[in-house]
């Protein structure tokens, strides 16, 4: 079975790992590792340790951006960094951001963190199984966080 890690921040107002979990757990049997880091710039050490140290196979990094500039750019940073320690481990690092700013109440934020998340487990999962597994959805507008937007197709 392969191991599956999760990283996750204190800054989120919404325990995002508690979708993923879920999620794994409904359709496998993989391990699970959990590592809970203070804000979005710690994510991407949690991730390598994930690796490194933890031996996943796979990690889904969760976090949640407020709403200022100062907080894009924190995110953004954030990203560069995970996509440096994913490039490092030769393994997937999925990226499952929300921003505040997304929702225009709280309901609608949750909504959109728990599909974003447990859409990204399920990706996560599927990318365990080979590169292929996700190639009939190519070109499909399937989202994350929201419906989907489907395929354009031009007559």
């Amino acid at each position: 079975m392969a191991k599956i890690g999760i990283a996750d921040t204190t800054f989120s107002r919404i325990n995002m790992a508690e979708f993923a979990v879920d999620a794994i757990k409904k359709i496998s049997k993989h391990q699970i590792e959990r590592y809970t880091v203070p804000g979005m710039k710690d994510l991407p050490v949690a991730c390598k340790l994930l690796f490194e140290k933890y031996n996943c196979d796979i990690v889904l990094a969760l976090g949640m951006a407020g709403p200022k500039p100062i907080d894009k750019q924190c995110s953004h940073e954030a990203s560069l960094g995970m996509q440096t320690a994913q490039l490092m481990a030769n393994k997937h690092i999925m990226e499952v951001f929300v921003h505040m700013d997304e929702a225009d109440n709280d309901k609608e934020l949750y909504q959109i963190a728990k599909n974003r998340t447990e859409k990204h487990a399920l990706n996560a999962i599927e990318l365990l199984k080979g590169k292929e597994t996700l190639t009939k959805y190519a070109g499909m507008g399937k989202r994350q966080g929201k419906e989907d937007q489907g395929p354009i197709k031009i007559n």
